[in-house]
């Protein structure tokens, strides 16, 4: 018992993150905002189905670990974010670390918004900063033992944590690099058509491959260009399917691809999503 509790105490007073310094830079909001549709901030943010205010979380993500509910980001001091600064949101946003220097579990995918620049980060914040307060506390999550040791995490992070760089490809073109950001970073597609292990974290040789048991009962299809490709999928059906949510055969997504159209995609302009 003697050495479980000495473990416990190293764990809690272990240091996780880095400083964020993010100068002056001024902030674009309407930028922030499209940003923030692109992200699926939106998307897993509002409570929709439950007639929720925007942003002000409570959309239930069952998992084989426990329940996550999404906090509140709306600018209430006491409940939401509206006392952070725009360091925290930085270390939030990229690093998955809290204002208390607590982590996030990954059900948060902080890790594919390590490749949002200063610039970006900015936008959304300000953004972020224009959404009405809202006086709710967000629900804690429902964890099994011991994942609900949100100290283990650090352990976890040590083992698993892959923050996401998305580097350009000077051999092609403008729009598919473009293409390449938003997939790899903020859109965060892996998050969901990337098979997990046992503990929950990507395979990141399989990325892109498609998932099993995804938080909503269903799974998710691979979306490499050949699997897309061999599927009979084309570059303008796929970008009107991420317009419309409709699919080339007339059946529409469902389940979270649905949202991830109604809250996201919809919103992009026709250029992203061809470069998507």
């Amino acid at each position: 018992p003697a050495l479980a509790g000495a473990a416990i105490a190293v764990l809690h007073v272990w240091p996780i993150g880095r400083p964020e310094t993010i100068g002056v830079i001024a902030g674009d909001p309407a930028r922030g905002a499209y940003l923030a549709r692109m992200a699926g901030c939106i998307a897993c943010h509002t409570d929709t189905s439950g007639g929720g205010q925007p942003l002000a979380g409570g959309v239930r993500l069952p998992t084989d670990f426990g329940t996550f509910y999404s906090r509140n980001l709306t600018t209430d001091p006491d409940h939401g974010i509206g006392s952070w600064t725009i360091q925290d949101f930085a270390a939030a946003l990229r690093q998955g670390v809290s204002p208390e220097g607590k982590p996030y579990y990954p059900s948060f995918p902080y890790p594919f918004y390590n490749a949002l620049s200063d610039q970006d980060v900015a936008d959304l914040w300000a953004a972020f900063r224009t959404v009405p307060a809202v006086s709710k506390p967000s629900k804690p999550h429902d964890m099994m033992p011991p994942f609900n040791l949100r100290a283990g995490l650090k352990v976890w992070r040590a083992i698993y944590h892959i923050p996401e760089t998305v580097t350009s490809e000077p051999e092609r073109s403008d729009l598919w690099n473009r293409g390449k950001f938003i997939v790899e970073g903020p859109a965060h597609c892996g998050a969901c058509h990337t098979p997990r292990n046992l503990l929950g974290a990507r395979q990141a040789e399989m990325a892109l491959h498609g998932a099993e048991d995804l938080p909503d009962g269903g799974k998710s299809p691979p979306i490499t260009s050949a699997a897309l490709k061999k599927e009979g999928w084309t570059v303008s059906a796929l970008k009107y399917a991420l317009q419309t949510g409709i699919m080339p055969n007339g059946d529409v997504f469902g389940g979270s691809m649905g949202e991830v159209v109604r809250d996201g995609t919809a919103f992009l302009s026709d250029e992203d999503r061809l470069a998507i």
